[in-house]
């Protein structure tokens, strides 16, 4: 894949990345056995997570938790009322996109209590394990705490572009805009109306400028962490590209990372 030379370009000390292309052959460069934290790519986990538990029957996607009018699916939309860190509600339900740690460790504290398992190891048991993903013991935040090697993170990655363990309707749900109508800020980004958020990841749509190509196409779906991570999926080009490292987001990121994506696309669609 020509388009990982320009990783050697970038401002980072360590970097690995994992592309998926038309056929699903996954294409891997860089230190295949260093953990990087995910940072907030771990919510899209921890939505997979939350979503098989819906389909078991141990949650709902209609469950109150939280504030009055917050369920289960406002949280996994970042559409439940609360800020970014903080107990306290700074919205209401459904009202506007506020991008929400809390939120995502509101839903693992439920997801706990309705499996009485502890969140990291029903997704262990859940995600991990039927996909193959080895890792070290995963601790601290359901919102930004979850540690991978690129080669896990690349089976999970597959799992988000062809899902095994989602039924096809649940999956079209999680990638499709719910509350589609509210405008959010993505952090380090800028301000959307509408800024369109799935069931866990962030989708596209006519977001400008941002993290992800100008070419990736409106129904791409995926996210991006603080310590410089992200994934996402473009169901168009049936393309998915994931990229580790350990510089926190800045400006280098918004500089590198469209390039970089422009380049996977230019590689695989031809």
């Amino acid at each position: 894949m020509q388009a990982f030379e320009l990783l050697a370009d970038w401002p980072v000390d360590n970097v690995a990345a994992a592309i998926i292309d038309r056929g699903g052959e996954i294409h891997l460069h860089g230190d295949e056995s260093r953990e990087f934290r995910l940072a907030s790519v771990t919510k899209v986990i921890t939505a997979w997570a939350v979503l098989i538990a819906c389909e078991e029957g141990t949650v709902s996607l209609t469950d109150a938790v939280g504030q009055e009018g917050c369920t289960v699916r406002h949280l996994l939309a970042h559409a439940g009322g609360y800020p970014f860190e903080g107990e306290a509600p700074v919205g209401v339900p459904g009202a506007r996109r506020i991008y929400s740690n809390t939120g995502y460790e509101m839903l693992a504290a439920h997801l706990e209590a309705r499996s009485e398992m502890p969140f990291w190891e029903y997704v262990e048991g859940s995600v991990f394990d039927p996909l193959g993903i080895v890792a070290a013991t995963q601790t601290g935040s359901s919102a930004k705490d979850a540690r991978l090697d690129i080669v896990g993170l690349s089976l999970f990655l597959a799992e988000l572009r062809r899902p095994r363990l989602l039924a096809r309707e649940t999956f079209t749900e999680a990638v499709t805009p719910q509350f589609d109508d509210l405008e959010g800020i993505v952090p380090g980004i800028g301000r959307f109306d509408p800024c369109p958020w799935g069931l866990g990841p962030e989708i596209h749509g006519i977001k400008h400028p941002h993290w992800m190509s100008p070419n990736n196409s409106a129904a791409t779906y995926g996210h991006f962490g603080g310590s410089g991570t992200f994934v996402w999926v473009d169901p168009i080009a049936d393309v998915a590209c994931a990229v580790l490292t350990d510089r926190e987001f800045d400006q280098w990121a918004l500089t590198h990372w469209p390039e970089f994506s422009s380049a996977v696309l230019r590689d695989v669609v031809r």
